[in-house]
Order: structure tokens, then C-alpha cells, then sequence
């Protein structure tokens, strides 16, 4: 097992070294570039997208505003808290500037996958919307691709059991022992039955329980995160300075921080970022493809949104809520600088703050990956594979709450990351596709586009 162990850490090393990011990053900025920064320019648009998206707008299976409340249930997750703080020990302050690049760029790679989800999707015998990577793939690019859109369904199915399941299942069990001292195998039973009622109704429960859950969550967070700020409100503008400042300066060693070079902040600022937001891996066009939408541009309008909540909003709220404490000279890093924050400034009542945020984070995460992992299973296996997978997806949630994961974390690490691979190769063959769709679509006034949106 050490050899495997060490086997596995070095190909994990490689898959998320410097030519991972360069290649995630240079997509985006290729995709940023080829669509004239629409994302950018037009982030009011989606928003409004958004918001006309609580109804349905077309064929589909749920409203393109569920569709939404999927995606970031699964990606606002442990990456929102302990990724960021992470981020923070090992590279410093100027981690969170090259995080708020990843997303930017990041919005483009959303809209781009959301966009050739909706334009290349089947129906299956159950009037199932199924899209994604290995369905643009195999419709897109045709049959000698097949084996990329196989080896991302492969990969999809077996990396959601390691992040998408069992290690989200340890987090929450973790969270609640710590904060409320619940028995872990206690929160595994429990956890296990609340998915296994969402999990029958298929993505339109799912859809439910994210549009409810997921807004919920994120008010708490969020608004814990603002008192914090507001209380600390004199080091707000210092905390901008430094993280400006030594994105592109090395971090010297303060208090309990080791210190750290640029390249430091450079890699984990834009690793913890796509770990964060998922922009480039192909999960999130598995859950846009199912949204009651006829138009791909206005999905993908949606869709990129979407990484603009989860780095740009929530995760940044994270980081200076770290900075402005002081808690990132403590010497403590994951989940618990976060938590060393928060409380740090609301004593008795902050660490659960990140506790509950924690939970349900790790607990929607395993509701939108039961989406992502189902589709890929099912692309390989048939509508048969569907009820098999509920269940050992169900079962998989209270071993993993109970178990030691070292070992499970880094496999599911690494497959993440062969996920992207045939995914970003997909994107740039089929660009053209994406460019060409919305450059049609901003062209011809309409009604859903009116000359101010335009």
C-alpha cells in the first residue's frame, strides 16, 4: 500500500502540476479571448438569465434556475472553506488574487461547457435530458473521439465515489463530532437516509432539495462572513493591499506563516481556485444539460454565474474574513483556520458558523456529484446501471464517514484531474461551435434579449 501510495502521489503531482493549471488556465483565457470577454461584459445578462430561469424556458427535466442550485451544490463545498484557507498557508495572501483569476478566466470555461451540454444532449427511454462532456464528445466530435468521452464517464463515476461521496461523508462527520459531538457513524446513518429520499425523486428532487438548501446555506455563510468584515471593517483595505501585493512579491515569515515565493501563490492560489469552482472538469454541463431550456447561450449565460458566486463571492468572503483576524500568521491551515477565524472575532458562536457551513456544504456536494456520477455511469452502462448506482451510492456514505481516507482523497484527486483532460481537449476542438452560437445569438435582437441586455 506505502508503494501504491507513493505511485499515486506522484501521478497525482503531475496531473495537478504547473502543465495542469497551464493547460485549465490557457483554456479559459483562449475561450475569454475568442468570445470578445462576454462573460465579463455580460454578467448582468446572466444574472437576469438566471433569475427568468426559476420557470421553465423550454424541453428539459428541471428549471434552468434548479439546474444552477445543482452545479453549485456540489462545487460550494469544502473547497469554499478549508480549499481557501489552504490556499492562504501554503502561498499566502496573494493566493487569493491568482483564485480570483482562476475565476474569471473560469467564467468562460462554464459558459463554454453549459453551452455544448444544452446544443449536444440526448433523451433517453425515460424522457431524461443526458449531456456533458461525453455526450459533446461522442455528438460533436464523432466516433474516433469515443474513447475520451468513455475515459471521462470512467473517470467521472469512479472519481465521484472518492470526492463527490465518501470523503464529503467524513467531512460532515468530522464537523459534527468536533463542533456537536455526534458519533461519526451516527451522522453516516443519518446522511445516508436523507439521500436515499432525495435520490429516489432523481435530479427533479435533487433540483428541489438544491434550490431550497443551497440559497440557505449560503445566507448563513455568507452573512456570518459580512459581521465579520463589518467588524474588522478598518483592515478590510489593508487586506486588499496585501493580498495585491504579494500575489506578485514573496510572503515573508510572520507569527506561525512559513512564508512563501510567488510560484507558491501562483500554484495553490490557481489550484485551490479550480478545486473550488470545478471550471474546466466537466461535472457542471452534466447538470446543465438537464435544465428546461431551448437556448444554449442562456444556459450558459446561467452557468457562469455560477463561478462567479462560488470564487468570487464565497471564497473571497472566506479569505478576508483570514486575513483581516490575523488568523493566517496562526500557523493553522484547512478547515480549522477558517474556523480560528471566525471565532477569533465571534467568540462562542463563530466556529459553528463554519461547522453548519461545513455540513451543508459537504452534504449538497454529495447530492450534486449523485448527479454527475449517475449520468456517467449511465453513458457506460445503459438506464440499466441507474437503481444499482443509487444504492451503492447510499451505502458508500456511511463507510466513508467511519473510515480513514488518506489514501481515497488522493486517488479521487488525481481522477478529478484526468476528468479535465478529454474534457478541455473537447472544448478547444469544439470552440468554434461555442463562438459561432453566441455571436449568432447577441446578433439578432429577440425577445429575450432586449437592446439594453444587448
Amino acid at each position: 500500500m506505502e508503494q501504491l501510495t507513493a505511485w499515486i502521489n506522484i501521478l497525482n503531482g503531475w496531473v495537478w502540476g504547473p502543465p495542469m493549471l497551464v493547460l485549465i488556465l490557457g483554456v479559459g483565457f483562449f475561450l475569454m479571448l475568442g468570445l470578445r470577454l462576454m462573460p465579463l461584459i455580460k454578467l448582468g445578462f446572466g444574472f437576469r438569465m438566471l433569475w427568468r430561469g426559476r420557470s421553465s424556458q423550454g424541453h428539459g427535466d428541471i428549471p434552468p434556475y434548479h439546474a444552477l442550485m445543482t452545479v453549485l451544490s456540489a462545487t460550494v463545498g469544502t473547497g469554499n472553506i478549508a480549499g481557501v484557507a489552504t490556499a492562504i498557508f501554503l502561498g499566502g495572501p496573494g493566493a487569493l488574487f491568482w483564485m480570483w483569476c482562476t475565476a474569471l478566466v473560469g467564467m468562460a470555461t462554464k459558459y463554454a461547457e453549459a453551452v455544448l451540454a444544452l446544443h449536444y444532449r440526448e433523451v433517453d427511454k425515460q424522457g431524461r435530458h443526458l449531456g456533458g462532456p461525453m455526450y459533446y464528445i461522442k455528438l460533436g466530435l464523432g466516433k474516433k473521439w469515443l474513447w475520451m468521452a468513455t475515459a471521462f464517464a470512467g473517470f467521472g463515476v469512479l472519481a465521484g465515489f472518492g470526492i463527490g461521496n465518501t470523503v464529503q461523508a467524513n467531512s460532515v462527520a468530522q464537523a459534527t463530532l468536533n463542533a456537536f459531538d455526534v458519533p461519526v457513524w451516527a451522522t453516516g446513518v443519518v446522511m445516508a437516509s436523507l439521500t436515499a429520499l432525495v435520490l429516489l425523486g432523481g435530479i427533479k428532487r435533487i433540483g428541489d432539495v438544491s434550490a431550497a438548501l443551497v440559497p440557505l446555506m449560503a445566507v448563513i455563510y455568507v452573512s456570518g462572513g459580512l459581521v465579520v468584515l463589518a467588524l474588522n471593517s478598518e483592515q478590510i483595505v489593508p487586506a486588499l493591499d496585501l493580498v495585491l501585493t504579494q500575489a506578485f512579491n514573496p510572503t515573508a515569515a510572520s507569527g506561525g506563516f512559513a512564508g512563501a515565493t510567488v510560484a507558491a501563490a501562483i500554484q495553490f492560489g490557481v489550484a485551490r481556485g479550480i478545486f473550488s469552482n470545478e471550471a474546466g472538469l466537466g461535472s457542471a454541463p452534466i447538470a446543465h444539460a438537464a435544465a428546461q431550456s431551448n437556448d444554449p447561450v442562456a444556459q450558459g449565460a446561467v452557468a457562469m454565474v455560477g463561478t462567479f458566486i462560488d470564487t468570487l463571492v464565497i471564497c473571497t468572503i472566506t479569505g478576508l474574513v483570514i486575513l483581516v483576524t490575523g488568523a493566517w500568521e496562526s500557523g493553522a491551515t484547512g478547515a480549522a483556520l477558517s474556523s480560528q477565524a471566525f471565532e477569533s472575532a465571534l467568540p462562542g458562536f463563530g466556529a459553528y458558523i463554519v461547522a453548519i457551513g461545513l455540513v451543508l456544504f459537504a452534504y449538497t456536494t454529495i447530492l450534486g456529484w449523485s448527479v454527475y456520477s449517475e449520468r456517467c455511469a449511465q453513458y457506460l452502462l445503459g438506464e440499466r446501471a441507474v437503481l444499482p448506482f443509487r444504492i451503492l451510492w447510499v451505502l458508500a456514505i456511511p463507510l466513508g464517514a467511519i473510515a480513514q481516507l488518506d489514501f481515497v482523497w488522493l486517488v479521487a484527486d488525481t481522477l478529478n484531474a484526468l476528468m479535465a483532460l478529454p474534457n478541455l481537449v473537447a472544448l478547444l476542438l469544439l470552440s468554434p461551435v461555442v463562438f459561432r452560437l453566441t455571436r449568432t445569438y447577441f446578433a439578432k435582437p429577440r425577445l429575450e434579449t432586449s437592446a439594453e441586455e444587448v
